[in-house]
Order: C-alpha cells, then structure tokens, then sequence
C-alpha cells in the first residue's frame, strides 16, 4: 500500500467518520493555497485532499481497508488536488473545511412534521383543585385517506422531474472576473422535490391531508391554574405528504368561582357577621371544595381577622398536600336602630362606660409611594 491515508489524517484506523472529518477540517484550514501560500503545502495539501477522498467514502474506504487503491484504480480522476469529483471531494467539503458547515443538496422531502395547535378549554374551581378528564373537539390536519399522504390520486403515483432529473436543482454557469462560476437553486418545475405529481389528488389536492374534527379525551391533573399549559404529543397536525403530526396544547382557563378567590393553592373567601355574633361568637356554616363546614367565630372577633382552614384549599400541582381556605371576617354595625334596640346599646354602653369614648389613634396607613419615600430618607 503506497500512502497510509490514515497517517496522513493524523487519525486512528477505527477512526469514527466524524473524528476524520474534523481531522481534514483541522489540515484543510492549515494547509489551504488561499491560508499558506508556501508552495511545499501544496503537496501536503494535495495528500489530506485525497486522504479524506478515500476515508469519506464508505465504499472506497472500505476497497482501501482490504488492501486496495481505489484513486488508482479509478485512473486518477480528477487529481489528488483538483476540485471535481475525484479530488477535493465536491464544493461543499471545501465550505465544510472553512465555515464547519456543507450546504445541504439534493432534493427536499414532500414529507415535513406538522405543526403544533393549541385549545383552550374552561374549568370550574372544584375541577382545577382536584383533577378531571374532559372530551374536547379539535379541529386538525389528519393524513388523507383517499391516497394516505402519498398526494397522488389512486392509482397514479409522483414521476422523477424531467427538468432537474431528480435532483431538486438546476445549475448554471456565469462568467466573472474570477473566471466560470456555478450557482445552484431549486428547480422551479418541481420545486426542489426532484418529483412531479402529474394527478394530484382530488380530495387533498396533493398535499397529503385533509381537515377534520375529533374527539380527544384529555386528563387534567389537580392543582393546574390559568395558564397552565398541559402537552398532548403527536396530537396536532399531521405534516404535508402524510409527515409526523405537531403536538396538541391545551391551555386552562379558570372559571371565576361565586364564594372563592384564588391565591395561588389558597382560597380566600370574606364572612359577613353581626356586632353580636361577634362579640358573643358564633359558627357560620360554609360550602366548601370538601363539603358543608361550620367555621368558628369566637367570642371578641374583630373585624379584619382571619380565620385558617388548614387544608382545604387547592391541590399542589407539584407534590403532595394542599393550600389553605382562609375566611376573613367582616363585622357589620347596625345602621338603623328601633327605639328598644338603642335604648338597650345605651344601657350597654353605660355598663361598659362607653358613653364617651376617647377613641384610640394611631398613624395612619402609608401609601405604597409614602413608605418607598421614607426607606430611601431613611425613616
């Protein structure tokens, strides 16, 4: 064997073709013309070039591994440093070598994934705290049944472009100062597919699928809040020429509950009681997620207190227990009192020496812009 393609490479002989391909990379950047115009590199240049010819090329690696020379054997096209098929390798190894990247040939598939959809579906309360399951209908792109993605009306089927041959390109070639340059594009009969469908089909007109609705059961779990966004892989639509179908988003929309307010897992509900219950105590009964529940105002509640309910609010989304239902009492003062009713609050009131009272004071309340004013003072 006259050149050992490995050694030139500088690579193992059970090199991966990835490690050979940064290898050339590497020596192609070194010992290009353009990069090192010393004329000994062009030799050495000329090596890795038919160095990464052969070891790049399955089957001419593998002519090589059994002992043969397949640039010799091929007559010596194109040259150990020419820039045709049997050199360089083709254009895009040199912009591989420069940019790390190969301009993509050849043509596009008809077969593309679909895109992703969303739906957004309303929840009560009680259904978001502990989970439900709920039928939706979805309006999507499925794979035709009339030619199973394929575009092509029964019985006919996609015909090699005779334009471009199958590539899904056209060349041409235009003269400049540089000399004969060769640009590439799609081919505008086939469109970069390097196929023709001369009988789309009538149902999906070649596209490969048709619109329709179905029905799709969707389990949501406890603990989800607005916005929460729950995934159904594969269940948006199908992609053009039959391609893997998107996947399906169901946003949740919380419905705004008659006795609670949501805070997070916390539910926040206001009791409305008299000055008497509030003085004496009292149990108010309460609907809650769990059931009917007395909640228990004891005796010389104010009004602004809150009372716990451990417990009893929404399931964590993530991990286990649940938040709390807070009831926040409000105590209301009579504003019209019979003749008996105020002569028996006058009567407390003197038992109590309440007659004039001097009243408590105390700051008031600072806004939110008053207390930022007085952090940056430094009161």
């Amino acid at each position: 064997m006259a050149t050992d393609y490995y050694a030139v490479l500088g690579v193992r002989r059970d090199a991966s073709q990835e490690e050979i391909k940064k290898a050339f990379r590497r020596l192609a950047r070194e010992l290009h013309p353009d990069v090192n115009p010393d004329p000994k590199t062009q030799e050495r240049f000329k090596e890795i070039n038919a160095a990464y010819e052969v070891l790049s090329d399955p089957q001419k690696k593998q002519v090589y591994d059994l002992g043969g020379d397949p640039l010799s054997q091929a007559g010596g096209a194109g040259g150990a440093g020419g820039f045709g098929a049997g050199g360089f390798g083709n254009f895009s190894d040199i912009m591989d070598a420069f940019f790390g990247t190969a301009s993509q040939r050849g043509p596009r598939s008809r077969t593309r994934r679909g895109q992703d959809a969303m739906i957004r579906i309303e929840v009560e309360l009680d259904e978001a705290a502990f989970g439900t399951t709920k039928d939706i209908q979805v309006d999507t792109a499925i794979v035709c049944t009339t030619c199973s993605g394929e575009g092509a009306a029964p019985g006919t089927s996609a015909q090699t472009c005779d334009m471009c041959r199958g590539r899904g390109e056209v060349s041409q070639v235009t003269r400049s100062f540089l000399g004969q340059v060769m640009t590439s594009r799609p081919c505008p009969q086939c469109q970069g597919f390097g196929t023709v469908v001369p009988t789309p089909c009538p149902e999906c007109a070649g596209d490969g699928r048709i619109r329709s609705r179905r029905t799709l059961t969707v389990k949501i779990p406890a603990g989800v809040d607005n916005g929460t966004r729950i995934q159904l892989a594969g269940e948006g639509e199908v992609g053009p020429g039959g391609g893997p179908a998107g996947d399906l988003y169901v946003e949740i929309h919380e419905l705004p509950h008659s006795t609670f307010q949501r805070r997070g897992d916390d539910l926040h509900c206001t009791v409305t009681i008299p000055m008497t219950a509030a003085s004496l105590g009292t149990k108010v009964p309460l609907e809650t997620l769990d059931g009917m529940e007395e909640v228990d105002i004891r005796p010389g509640t104010q009004s602004g207190q809150s009372i716990p309910l451990h417990g009893r609010g929404v399931t964590h989304l993530r991990g286990g227990g649940r938040g709390d239902l807070i009831v926040h009492v409000e105590v209301q003062t009579p504003t019209k009192l019979d003749p008996e009713q105020e002569r028996l609050l006058r009567e407390l009131a003197k038992l109590r020496g309440e007659e004039r009272p001097q009243g408590q004071f105390q700051p008031g309340q600072q806004g939110l812009f008053s207390r930022l004013k007085d952090a940056f003072n430094g009161r």
